[in-house]
């Protein structure tokens, strides 16, 4: 697949953490642990005891002993994030040989390879905190979460938090359309579609277009291209692990691509009108997207119909309100002149954003 940023063809990123330790001299095991490294983007050293190099024991972010060096590495320094690995799954004296090195886990290969794999890539990109992700998601056509998804980002970046857009809806026509940026570089899903294990989250953030200074997932403009769940489940975890926040615009129905989605998300948000049919349109899709997310609040957008408020609606949807996206006049204009939604902090929209960035990151910093 050209432009592939799966694991398996991770490129090399500038300022990584140091790779592994690999401590055997079994040949076949290095050559498994070598082929496991690179398809997380690692570059490990390799040593048969433990290195006399003073601290590489103790410096390394992950060990790997093979259990043949298990012996000689009985008197090492004991610390975190020793591993035993080897083949053969019947030997009972694996576990005697764990505790005397103080390994974390023994791990039998090739049963333990994906999670292997999984284990190396998270200390080579040095994982933290994950990003907090938000989905937005229209309570009917044209409710406006799309501009409230770019508004959301637009701010979060221009207050200084690393932030990706991730466009889920093939048939919205790009998100990078509304951010200006349907000619820059980089690229899109109908690269990705058909991801699969894992992908890297450092690669995924070099190879993305870069606009209003976040990274935008959208489309291209050639046919829609289904997103296979497996690639919707890679990719989000990939964003998320790099911090910071992502946004995802998401369709009203819900396929299996969806729910991959909707089940990676902190909060969602679904946009309402203020009107009636709106009202009825948005009970079902709360109710299918509902039965995967857990913290889903509607977001009520004037201007209103006679005798509708915004608790009202909250209420009849039983969903908790997360405010009122006010009605910003000039908008369709400033669009048309290429600014995005949010691009005025100045905006009853910009202002919007910021207070529920301010409002959610505070939550999650108290969590």
């Amino acid at each position: 697949m050209a432009g592939s940023i799966t694991s398996e063809r991770a490129p090399t990123i500038e300022g990584r953490r140091a790779g592994p330790l690999i401590v055997t001299e079994d040949a076949e095991l290095l050559d498994d642990l070598l082929r496991l490294c690179a398809a997380a983007g690692a570059h490990p050293e390799v040593y048969h005891s433990v290195p006399e190099r003073r601290g590489s024991w103790e410096a390394a972010p992950l060990v790997l002993v093979g259990d043949d060096a298990a012996d000689r590495c009985r008197g090492a320094v004991r610390r975190r994030g020793v591993l035993l690995v080897g083949r053969d799954q019947d030997d009972p004296g694996v576990w005697r040989r764990a505790v005397e090195i103080g390994a974390d886990c023994v791990l039998r290969l090739p049963d333990a390879e994906s999670w292997l794999v999984d284990r190396i890539a998270d200390v080579v990109e040095g994982v933290g905190r994950q990003a907090l992700t938000v989905g937005v998601i229209g309570g009917r056509g044209g409710a406006g979460a799309s501009t409230l998804a770019c508004a959301l980002a637009v701010t979060a970046a221009r207050e200084g938090r690393r932030t990706m857009l991730v466009d889920g809806d093939p048939l919205g026509g790009g998100l990078d359309v509304l951010l200006g940026g349907e000619q820059a570089e980089g690229l899109r899903w109908p690269d990705l579609a058909v991801s699969k294990g894992r992908v890297a989250s450092g690669a995924l953030e070099e190879s993305l277009p870069s606009l209003r200074g976040l990274r935008v997932l959208s489309w291209d403009r050639g046919d829609a291209v289904a997103i296979r769940p497996e690639a919707m489940r890679s990719v989000l975890a990939a964003a998320r692990r790099r911090g910071g926040v992502v946004v995802v615009d998401l369709p009203r129905r819900v396929d299996e691509a969806t729910a991959e989605a909707l089940a990676q998300l902190d909060v969602g948000l679904l946009v309402v009108p203020a009107e009636l049919r709106a009202v009825a349109g948005a009970k079902r899709v709360a109710s299918m997207a509902g039965m995967v997310l857990r913290d889903l609040r509607v977001v009520v957008r004037g201007p209103y119909a006679a005798g509708v408020d915004d608790q009202w609606i909250a209420d009849v949807l039983d969903l908790p309100l997360a405010g009122e996206v006010p009605v910003e006049h000039g908008l369709l204009a400033a669009l048309d002149g290429g600014a995005p939604p949010g691009d005025s902090a100045r905006g009853p929209l910009a202002r919007f954003c910021a207070a529920f960035w301010e409002r959610a990151l505070a939550g999650e910093s108290a969590s």
